[in-house]
Order: structure tokens, then C-alpha cells, then sequence
């Protein structure tokens, strides 16, 4: 069982914008006064190019997919909310709290990576939760300890406790459950998603512990950590702003080990915490400032990781 992939799919954006729907309940989301929809638009078409290209250039297999314009799914460019890819060859499909999200999920994508010669085995979908206006936001929601069979989880209107424990059965995986909050206008109010303050790597964890409120919950999800030998980088909700908690570990086709951010979390970043990952694993970052801007997610957010087998 591996904790980190080589492979990687993105989805190339043709509609990115702010996505009205999801701002309800994302706070990270920021609308840019005086810049055309289409300059937005060009402006992250060119941070998702960069950010492929650094990614390709050290050896890490991306298998791009372009958005299409029909239907209109501004915040395609983050695949990893509706569907996740296993070593056991199955494939999850996860309910969305945006309706314009659903339109997201594509059978012609997991098609393209079946031709890329990864076998699917079966389908895993809770999408009809969505009926019940119960949500579970794949690993946007759900932080996958794979090799310690753990499933870290900050509860939400996004992330359901009931289909959590029914994805744990499924899958195997033990629940470790807790509500993370942010300060919006003097309330303390969830954060939307466990990605977006906490990271799990090979040998260390990147986690907000301020933002678990509940002094018991966060004891036991750094139980859980040190149990399992992880080093705890503790980051502040500063540094959550700056999406220092969105971040995800690869490898290369050689093995090396790369830890993937945006510019804004690689510099928010202090001395010390660098010194924790870069004695794992090389930093490899790229400027996504007009993505987090309007979308409200950053580079972890953009990569579903595939862990499924190869033919032959």
C-alpha cells in the first residue's frame, strides 16, 4: 500500500471564474474588482500550464484533460472533490454540495485514464446522497492516511459524518473525525474542507491544530499522527489563508519525493517548517495567485492522484 503517486489528472479550465455557488460556505473565495471574466479566465489557464510544466519537469506524470464549455463548470479545475482513484482498482464518485459541481463528473474522463492503460475495477458512488443534501467532497474532504488505513476528517456541510463512516466501511479505513473552524467577520465558522488546513505526507503531516477548537478532538487526531511515527508541522491560520495546509506529496517516476504548493504557501511557510520538509522531500511550487484568488482551493486541490494498476 502506497501513501504517495506518481501519476496525477488535472483538468485544464475553460470556464474558471468565482464560482457563486460554492462562496457560500468557502470563505477563502475572493472576487477580483475590475478584471473581466475572460482575463480571469486567461490568467488561470496560464498558472495551470506553468504548474504542469514544473510538474512534468521533474518526472511527474500528468494526464491533462481539457474542460469543455458545455456544461458550465467554473471550478473544474479542482477534480479531486468528485472522484477518487484506488490501488484495489476501484473508483469513488462523491456527492457535491454546488449543483453546478455534479456537472463536473464525466464518464469520458475516467475513459481517457483507461486509455492511459490504468484498470478500473468497479465504481464506488454515493452521488445519489445528493437527493438528501448529504455531502461528501472526496479528498477535498476526506485526508487518506493510505498505508495506516486512517481517514482524517474535518466535518462540515461538505463533509457528512454518516456516508464518512459508510466511505471508511467500504474502503477499510478508520474515521478520525473533528470540526475545524476559521474566524469569518468575529465568528468562528467551519472551514470547508479538511484539504485546505491539513496535508499528510510519507513521514510528517502539515495541520492547523489552532483552527480544531475542541481541545479533546485535536489531542486525538494528534494521537492518531504520532501513533503512526508522523512529524507534526503545526501551521497557524495565517498560514491557512495562504493555503500553507493545501499541499500533497508525489514522487517521480524514479522515486524522488516532491512536496507540491503554491508560491503563497511555499513563502508563507517559516524556516523551521521548511527545514521539516525538505529533510523528507524537495519543495516544488508555482504561483497560483488568480486560482486561490476566485476559486478558493490551491494546488492540492488541483490534482487527483491515481493509485490505480497498470496494464501489464
Amino acid at each position: 500500500m502506497q501513501q504517495i503517486t506518481d501519476t496525477i489528472v488535472m483538468i485544464r479550465p475553460i470556464n474558471f471564474r468565482m464560482n457563486e455557488q460554492t462562496a457560500v460556505n468557502n470563505y477563502y473565495q475572493k472576487a477580483l474588482e475590475g478584471i473581466s471574466k475572460e482575463m480571469i479566465q486567461s490568467n488561470a489557464v496560464k498558472e495551470f500550464d506553468i504548474f504542469v510544466e514544473r510538474l512534468r519537469s521533474v518526472g511527474i506524470n500528468v494526464i491533462v484533460i481539457q474542460d469543455t464549455k458545455i456544461p458550465d463548470t467554473p471550478d473544474s479545475i479542482f477534480p479531486n472533490n468528485w472522484v477518487s482513484f484506488h490501488e484495489n482498482g476501484d473508483v469513488a464518485l462523491y456527492p457535491m454540495f454546488a449543483e453546478n459541481r455534479r456537472l463536473e463528473r464525466r464518464e469520458d474522463i475516467l475513459e481517457q485514464i483507461e486509455k492511459e492503460g490504468f484498470i478500473i475495477e468497479n465504481i464506488v458512488d454515493y452521488t445519489s446522497a445528493e437527493n438528501d443534501n448529504i455531502f461528501l467532497e472526496g479528498t477535498g474532504s476526506l485526508l487518506l492516511d493510505r498505508v495506516n488505513r486512517k481517514a482524517y476528517c474535518a466535518l462540515s456541510e461538505r463533509a457528512d459524518e454518516n456516508l464518512l463512516i459508510e466511505f471508511c466501511e467500504d474502503f477499510e479505513y478508520t474515521p478520525v473525525l473533528f470540526t475545524a473552524y476559521q474566524t469569518v467577520e468575529g465568528k468562528r465558522l467551519p472551514i470547508y474542507h479538511t484539504n485546505v488546513l491539513m496535508a499528510l505526507a510519507e513521514n510528517f503531516a502539515v495541520i492547523c491544530l489552532d483552527s480544531i477548537d475542541d481541545k479533546k478532538e485535536r489531542k486525538n487526531v494528534l494521537k492518531h499522527l504520532k501513533e503512526d511515527a508522523k512529524e507534526v508541522i503545526a501551521i497557524t491560520e495565517k498560514q491557512v489563508e495562504y493555503f500553507a495546509g493545501n499541499m500533497l506529496q508525489l514522487r517521480n517516476q524514479d522515486g524522488k519525493r516532491f512536496m507540491v504548493m503554491s508560491t503563497a504557501a511555499h513563502l508563507s511557510l517559516t524556516e523551521k517548517q521548511l527545514q521539516v520538509i525538505e529533510k523528507n522531500c524537495e519543495i516544488l511550487s508555482s504561483s497560483l495567485d488568480t486560482i486561490e484568488a476566485c476559486g478558493g482551493g490551491s494546488a492540492r486541490c488541483m490534482m487527483a492522484e491515481v493509485f490505480l494498476q497498470k496494464v501489464g
